[in-house]
């Protein structure tokens, strides 16, 4: 197979790959495309596997965005920073490949070693000789890399990490909130209700809503009733852990825009709290 045929081949997986590190599209393409310019300038005729080393190319260039991004002191790819277009092209990448939202929001927060080691290894079973080679490093310091970012990764996954969520009913809690995104996504306000406590309050910072929406309301059936006019933003939410306690993110795309905290009483939601999405509060709530 020519080099052409054996690179167009690869070039999904890379794409992916590029994606799950870049967390944007538009920055995952530009990447892949380089490689294939690299690809075509070098000389090949010591190359024993091709796929391996479009994987290490494209990494690389990967690892470098990452870093530029941090010499630039950017913060996680925000929401407010991404042009609509394309924010639109990372949700529909995302949903066609069935990325976490979660895990994207998380890995944003990641060093650029850890996120490259933690992607390469964890995600696509790349070996950690090869990812040494990526990161110019060796393989010790590779499995480090890798084991601090499922360190942070895995943090408040579980009720042993949080004894005072573990004595609230954490797994109890999450398949609330799990049940009330569904409900919110699918229009269902008498389910919605009943997972709601007659009193419940719901709270924004004014800076996330419309401006004719109240930043407080009050009782079960208007939080309920109010959940149609946020269809948008219920379809990119998904159930995450927030400062260890069952809660949401709303992020289009995998890039955060704002927080839901839950508040409970017994099997029923007495508050829900709609902030602005804080860097270092979140981790995935499973593999979801």
């Amino acid at each position: 197979m020519e080099i052409v045929e054996k690179f167009e081949a690869a070039r999904p997986r890379l794409l992916s790959v590029a994606h799950r590190i870049l967390g944007s599209y538009h920055d995952a393409e530009d990447a892949v495309q380089t490689a294939w310019t690299r690809v075509q300038a070098a000389d090949l005729s010591e190359v024993a596997e091709p796929d391996a080393w479009f994987t290490t190319v494209t990494a690389r260039l990967c690892l470098d965005q990452l870093r530029a991004r941090e010499r630039r002191g950017e913060l996680p790819l925000l929401l407010d920073d991404i042009p609509g277009e394309q924010a639109g092209a990372d949700e529909t990448f995302l949903r066609r490949e069935e990325v976490s939202r979660a895990l994207l929001v998380v890995l944003g927060e990641l060093s650029p070693g850890q996120r490259v080691a933690y992607v390469l290894h964890d995600l696509f079973a790349v070996p950690f000789d090869l990812i040494a080679r990526v990161l110019d490093s060796n393989t010790a310091a590779a499995k480090k890399l890798a084991s601090r970012a499922r360190a942070r990764i895995g943090a408040d996954r579980s009720a042993e990490s949080d004894p005072a969520a573990a004595d609230s009913g954490t797994a109890a809690h999450l398949d609330i909130v799990e049940a009330f995104l569904a409900a919110a996504r699918g229009g269902d306000i008498a389910r919605l209700v009943t997972l709601l406590a007659p009193d419940a309050v719901r709270t924004a910072d004014p800076l996330l809503l419309p401006p004719v929406a109240p930043t407080d309301v009050h009782g079960a059936g208007a939080i309920a009733e109010e959940t149609r006019f946020f269809a948008g933003r219920i379809a990119v939410a998904t159930p995450v852990f927030v400062a260890g306690a069952p809660g949401a993110v709303i992020a289009p795309g995998g890039h955060p825009f704002a927080l839901i905290r839950f508040r409970f009483r017994e099997e029923l939601v007495s508050g829900i709290e709609i902030a602005r999405y804080t860097t270092g509060s979140v981790s995935p709530a499973g593999t979801r």
